[in-house]
């Protein structure tokens, strides 16, 4: 039986949820008021399975012509399922159509998977942060992908 989910814009109703794969997924995780605030601020979006359960999401931003992808996770007992992948691609077309020519976004260098999600995605390491992450201590790889243009569509 093939798993069927639907990407859709996260709402404050999915909080809870959200917050629990945090937890679970992050050995330093966001809080919920920290949460709260992307979703209200920032580009966010939620994987649903068929039960309408969230098992995924992802955060983003945008300013001007330049986006972050802020965070991305999808529960474990979910995962290796494409989610990861078609919430990444969902965002990147909703940051393009905001105007979005470059994406950025960190990651441990010890996360193999993610790393691998990323290149696939054709995200280029191009620079360090040393220590940028906490419990464990760790550098960050920024990544980084430019994002084509949308044809402009005239009106007539």
């Amino acid at each position: 039986m093939e798993d069927h989910y639907q990407i859709r814009p996260a709402k404050i109703g999915d909080l809870s949820e959200v917050a629990a794969i945090e937890q679970t997924v992050f050995s330093d995780p966001w809080s919920p008021g920290m949460l709260r605030r992307a979703f209200e601020d920032q580009l966010a979006l939620v994987a649903v399975d068929e039960d309408g359960a969230v098992v995924g999401y992802l955060l983003a931003s945008a300013i001007g012509d330049e986006g972050e992808i802020l965070n991305l996770a999808v529960h474990p007992a979910y995962r290796r399922r494409g989610l990861g992948a078609r919430l990444t691609t969902e965002g990147l077309d909703l940051l393009r159509f905001r105007g979005v020519r470059q994406v950025f976004l960190e990651v441990r260098e010890s996360n193999a998977g993610a790393r691998r999600l990323y290149q696939s995605l054709e995200f280029e390491p191009v620079a360090r942060r040393r220590w940028y992450y906490r419990n464990p201590r760790e550098d960050a790889l920024i990544l980084t992908r430019a994002l084509r243009t949308l044809p402009r569509v005239s009106a007539g």
